[in-house]
């Protein structure tokens, strides 16, 4: 149930219950104002994109810490978890109500990775990573209505360049490997065929 009336200063109070029954109010100067916002808010309901306004102000450390220990993650998975939050995520936005995180705040925040804290580009989209998949979780169990990791520019991993062995690098090889793997090391020469693939071949 949603209503609007004119309180007595001129302002105009918008109100309304949640599914929880719990009242929720705004007021405005403007009575079009009071309506476009239970509008928003009737629409968000009726498809299921509803975010109670209490629930964006958990700081981020309280809800990261309860998403992280429900995830089934392997124990070298789990550690490197708890590193990335509690090394690099943490000290930026422990109390930080998950809500007044912004695109803004996150685009700052992965650079530093690579200029503060000298993480390798490969490190960083790890940790990124970490983050986003928190905040996504967020998204999910309606504790935000947007990822403010969305659409965020990444640090550009370098490719390593491949030098191949010279010709005489290869025969010389091939001569000093056991005679039972020297075709091994001809194939993979001329292929370029992975290691994996040479043996299963």
């Amino acid at each position: 149930m949603a209503n609007i009336q004119k309180r007595p200063n001129g302002k105009w109070r918008a109100r309304y219950r949640d599914l929880d029954g719990k009242e929720h109010a705004r007021h405005f100067d403007r009575k079009i104002d009071a309506q476009r916002w239970l509008d928003e808010v009737t629409t968000s309901v009726v498809t299921g994109q509803y975010v109670d306004p209490r629930s964006t102000k958990k700081p981020f450390k309280e809800y990261a810490e309860e998403w992280r220990a429900s995830q089934p993650h392997r124990p070298s998975t789990a550690k490197a978890v708890t590193q990335h939050l509690r090394c690099y995520a943490y000290p930026v936005w422990e109390k930080r109500p998950l809500g007044a995180i912004k695109p803004g705040d996150v685009q700052s925040w992965i650079t530093s990775l690579t200029t503060t804290h000298k993480l390798a580009a490969s490190t960083s989209r790890t940790v990124f990573n970490t983050v986003n998949a928190v905040f996504r979780a967020a998204v999910r169990d309606r504790m935000i209505p947007h990822n403010p990791c969305t659409d965020a520019k990444l640090p550009s991993v370098p490719r390593k360049k491949v030098v191949p062995l010279a010709v005489e690098q290869v025969r010389t090889l091939a001569e000093e490997i056991p005679g039972r793997y020297r075709g091994l090391v001809l194939l993979g020469a001329c292929t370029g065929l992975r290691p994996g693939e040479l043996f299963g071949l």
